[in-house]
């Protein structure tokens, strides 16, 4: 199992575009046997420290393999979606992991 942390930051005043992004983009995790674990939306107040800013969301998903991943970030109709997130992200924080 390979787990992915998305920490997403917004560009102010795109938030409705990346939701509409993600609304497109994470229907199509479970045909590429992804899951989506958490999607969490933090307050400002619940980060103690920060050096990299405040994101707007945190996602945590996982693929059984490594190729069901690269299968899903090289989905035709994921791709044709870029475009929202490229308007609506400002950087993304993309950490790969495993269980322990």
């Amino acid at each position: 199992m390979v787990y992915y942390t998305q920490v997403l930051f917004v560009v102010e005043g795109q938030e409705a575009i990346f939701e509409s992004f993600e609304e497109q983009v994470l229907p199509l995790l479970s045909q590429f046997n992804g899951e989506l674990l958490y999607r969490v939306r933090p307050p400002r107040s619940a980060v103690l420290t920060t050096s990299i800013g405040y994101p707007y969301e945190i996602h945590l998903v996982c693929f059984p393999r490594q190729t069901d991943f690269e299968a899903y970030r090289d989905n035709p109709q994921r791709l044709a979606c870029l475009p929202l997130k490229d308007q609506s992200i400002a950087r993304v924080l993309l950490i790969e992991g495993k269980a322990l």
